[in-house]
């Protein structure tokens, strides 16, 4: 896909997150199939019915118990409404954990766009093996991936 809908579709994500009510970090995830259909998006937080106002719920290491990636629940939402993900695109403002890599290559998605400039600090601080193993399970798997630079003068892949 070109550069142009990388930024859009990247956009979209990061509008979905801004939806989360992740304390500390909002993630958003875009599915797209073929000819950049729409199947679903998605963004972190608590299962739905769980109550997501308990505060303790909130706090590391306990919502890592209580909290689903962005990722998982856009592969839960197209599971739900019966739409395959073999051979879609995934389009997230964060670089998927080890436990969302596994999901994406069990789910059959070909691609993950993962917005580059999310790739720094704090994040990448609690999440930088994640990222390597889940960048060595995409590569064995046959998974794209595409670091894209929401910058307009940047290249789209690395």
């Amino acid at each position: 896909m070109s550069t142009k809908w990388n930024r859009r579709l990247l956009r979209l994500a990061h509008e979905v997150a801004s939806w989360s009510k992740d304390r500390s970090t909002q993630v958003g995830a875009v599915l797209i199939g073929a000819e950049r259909t729409p199947i679903t998006f998605a963004y972190n937080g608590f299962p739905r019915g769980i109550d997501d106002t308990t505060d303790a719920r909130h706090e590391r290491p306990t919502k890592y118990m209580w909290t689903s990636h962005a990722e998982e629940n856009a592969i839960c939402n197209a599971a739900r409404m019966g739409a395959s993900t073999a051979g879609t695109t995934l389009y997230v403002t964060h670089f998927p954990c080890t436990g969302c890599a596994r999901k994406i290559i069990q789910a059959g998605i070909a691609q993950v766009v993962v917005d580059r400039g999310t790739m720094d600090g704090p994040f990448l601080d609690r999440w930088e093996r994640d990222i390597a193993v889940s960048s060595e399970m995409f590569a064995e798997a046959g998974v794209a991936l595409v670091l894209a630079d929401m910058d307009d003068d940047a290249p789209e892949e690395s």
